[in-house]
């Protein structure tokens, strides 16, 4: 048993010499590797939807979420009611949660789904992508309609798409 203490490392050696053959593929991989957004990024595309808004001469409040639905940038222009965040934070998770703008969800808002806590099935809501990999979501609310709402969200992607898809 002496050689066991004198050559501990040995044992995974020869494990990992058996085993070589049946190594795990990309596809089977214990572990992936997940895309995020810088601070930065998220914080152009909050900046981005509230110009565009400001153009419309609208004041809104803005919610970008990573990928998990967490906060990630959150902004409220000066005139923009406290409500416009919570509407703004829920129009992001649910064009996160179903992967598309919440404009084309409006069918969903008398099934029961409606009836979740934090899903908001009305115009202003943008998923995110890079490189057709979804990466998270922009909610904007503040503006007398949803449509303009979801202009300013899809414009404050459009400002930063170029370098997600090239990152990618």
């Amino acid at each position: 048993m002496k050689h066991l203490v004198t050559y501990p490392l040995i044992y995974p050696l020869v494990s990992l010499m058996l085993f070589a053959p049946f190594t795990l593929h990309a596809e089977d991989a214990p572990l992936i590797s997940v895309k995020r957004m810088t601070l930065e990024t998220a914080t152009k595309i909050a900046q981005g939807a509230i110009a565009t808004c400001r153009k419309e001469g609208v004041q809104i409040g803005v919610t970008v979420l990573n990928r998990d639905g967490h906060a990630q940038v959150v902004m409220r222009d000066v005139l923009a009611p406290d409500v416009t965040l919570e509407i703004s934070r829920n129009k992001a998770y649910t064009a996160l949660a179903f992967v598309s703008e919440t404009s084309r969800l409006s069918s969903r808002a008398t099934s029961p789904l409606a009836y979740v806590d934090g899903l908001a099935f009305f115009a202003g809501g943008v998923p995110i992508q890079a490189g057709g990999q979804l990466v998270g979501a922009v909610g904007v609310s503040g503006a007398p309609s949803g449509k303009t709402d979801e202009k300013c969200a899809a414009a404050g992607v459009k400002a930063v798409q170029d370098d997600l898809d090239l990152a990618e």
